[in-house]
């Protein structure tokens, strides 16, 4: 039916006629010959109809944008002055000597030919015209692009591609699980995997050494930016390797990634970091190093001040008292503080106290609070001077590292202070626990080894315990997370205990896993890459929806499909499941606590 592409063709096919088909992307008349751009997945070429072939030139007449046709017609260059640098296709353009139309379009809901502020809704309900558009196409091309140096990478080194199964078993820890019924086993569940971690730890029980695969998972989460329903992970895992040398792989993996498809050279190696160390600096585990500001704590000049907004946390073992200091940013309004006090406000934080370095002097409403010797030396602890602002955090330690990290991020964007390039980082020695409800909780999964020479030390504090894991972060995002693994049952019973899972319950979920421990497993660990954020950061784009085919919306929804749906009630009946549309006014209030 083709040829040829329509972007591929070119002065090579100069006096050959070529068959090509594709969308009506622009059409033009000018001066009695019909101008038209014919438009596939490999770009435009401009195909010329003259009133010369009358027939032919009718039909043109008729042709509207995305009708899908197929053209047959001899290469030429175009007229002197008429060339488009900007264009691939752009020194040659197609005499259209036979057309066929395919197929009609109807009045589209949106344009595809240029671009518009198309609702987010009305997009993902058309989803495929989306995706004719050629910024969507390209997107889609280099997430292509991605998975196959991936794969073409990780086959290099020696790791085997091999599929988890998706119908597994629900655990109690992480999301909430996507359950699916059991007709063959009423009353049973199986749950899509969040993850392969158990079922890729097996493997490498089974002696297969090196993981990898590109999966699809799942998890029933409220949804954010660069969050989705169902996302799709690098899967990876190795036996008889440290962290340093798991790290030391993926770099070399990542480095060559934005080499070979954005011609960008990454730092060798990667920086490295602590966690406490980017919480202190930046109040995040996923630090942007592209924002040259920072936190800077002042709690030991505050314990002995009358000002009982700092000086309380300042003698608060769980509290911080931290600053940040903005050049130029005593050319901020009160208006624009205000909005970033009220900014700060949904991160927990009380107020945001400030304090302007004018050309003529200090100006704050807590000056009169604080001592002039403290005030001095802040200056000179955050090296502010004249036309600068410092702000102040003061409050529980989790509520101060997320409020100024969360403003840090703003006022980089804000204030254009993001530095353009790449800005890679490891994070590592992340704490093994944190304080749930009423209860310890893992930060990354009960699965990770923690940093320590006896078990007998998970009793005794385990808070304070460190974990063998690792992120990579890129420009602000966490882009990889892995750790090295438990590979003793003794070990990951005494990490459950601490966790205060039973006995009874660790064997009752994870019981294949426990055996599996104890019948020669190696030293092993991995790591898993979000290949939808890594897509998103490739081609800039600011929601991981913009790299999926056919996303879901913020509410876990798809305008294109209307799911979620009602199913038949045969369907349920032969499930054994009765449908309660409404929640029970007490799992609500469980819900809500």
């Amino acid at each position: 039916m083709r040829s040829h592409y329509c972007g591929d063709v070119s002065v090579k096919e100069l006096d050959q006629t070529v068959t090509l088909a594709g969308w009506v992307h622009r059409r033009r008349d000018h001066g009695g010959v019909i101008f038209l751009d014919l438009r596939d997945r490999s770009g435009l070429v401009q195909v010329v109809f003259a009133p010369s072939r009358p027939d032919v030139f009718k039909l043109a007449e008729t042709l509207r944008n995305e009708y899908v046709i197929q053209v047959k017609g001899k290469v030429r260059r175009r007229p002197e002055g008429t060339v488009n640098r900007e264009l691939a296709t752009g020194e040659i353009e197609v005499d259209g000597a036979e057309l066929t139309i395919l197929n009609k379009a109807d009045i589209l809901p949106f344009p595809i030919d240029e671009y518009h502020d198309v609702g987010e809704e009305t997009r993902l309900r058309y989803r495929y015209l989306d995706l004719r558009r050629p910024d969507m196409l390209n997107r889609m091309k280099m997430r292509a692009a991605i998975n196959r140096y991936l794969r073409r990478y990780l086959d290099d080194q020696g790791f085997l591609d091999i599929e988890t199964p998706f119908l597994t078993k629900a655990t109690p820890e992480g999301a909430r699980d996507y359950l699916v019924p059991s007709r063959t086993k009423p009353g049973s569940f199986f749950a899509l995997p969040q993850s392969p971690q158990q079922f890729k730890q097996l493997l490498m029980m089974a002696g297969i050494d090196r993981y990898y695969q590109i999966v699809r998972c799942f998890r029933d989460e409220d949804l954010r930016a660069d969050r989705q329903p169902e996302f799709t992970q690098l899967d990876i895992e190795t036996s008889f390797l440290n962290e340093d040398e798991i790290q030391k792989i993926m770099e070399v993996m990542i480095r060559g990634l934005f080499d070979e498809l954005l011609h960008v050279k990454l730092p060798d190696p990667f920086p490295r970091m602590t966690y406490g160390e980017a919480m202190s600096r930046f109040g995040s585990d996923k630090p942007d190093l592209r924002i040259p500001l920072e936190l800077i704590d002042v709690g030991d000049l505050m314990k002995s001040v009358d000002f009982k907004v700092f000086s309380g946390p300042a003698n608060d073992p769980h509290g911080r008292v931290a600053a940040l200091h903005v050049p130029k940013g005593a050319e901020l309004s009160r208006k624009q503080i205000d909005d970033y006090t009220q900014f700060v406000s949904n991160f927990g934080a009380k107020g945001l106290a400030y304090i302007k370095f004018n050309a003529d002097g200090l100006q704050s409403p807590i000056l009169k609070f604080i001592p002039e010797a403290t005030v001095q030396t802040i200056l000179e602890r955050t090296k502010a001077k004249a036309g600068d602002i410092i702000f102040f955090g003061a409050d529980k330690t989790e509520i101060v590292n997320e409020s100024l990290g969360a403003l840090r991020l703003k006022l980089g964007h804000e204030l254009g202070l993001v530095e353009k390039t790449w800005k890679p980082l490891w994070v590592i020695d992340f704490p093994m626990f944190e304080k749930g409800e009423g209860r310890l909780s893992a930060c990354h999964h009960p699965f990770t080894a923690p940093k320590i020479k006896d078990i007998s030390e998970l009793e005794n504090d385990p808070i304070k315990i460190l974990a063998r894991a690792y992120d990579m972060v890129l420009n602000g995002s966490e882009i990889g997370g892995g750790s090295i693994r438990i590979n003793t049952s003794e070990l990951q019973m005494a990490v459950f205990k601490a966790l205060n899972i039973s006995e009874n319950d660790a064997h009752e979920k994870f019981g294949h896993l426990l055996t599996a421990l104890k019948l020669g497993a190696p030293p092993h660990g991995g790591i898993a890459f979000g290949i939808d954020r890594l897509a998103m950061l490739m081609t800039d784009s600011t929601s991981i929806r913009d790299v999926i085919a056919f996303p879901k919306t913020q509410t876990a929804t798809c305008p294109l499909t209307d799911a979620p749906a009602p199913v038949d009630p045969k369907q349920l009946l032969e499930l054994g499941i009765r449908v309660r549309k409404e929640i029970p006014e007490e799992k609500k209030e469980t819900e809500k606590s």
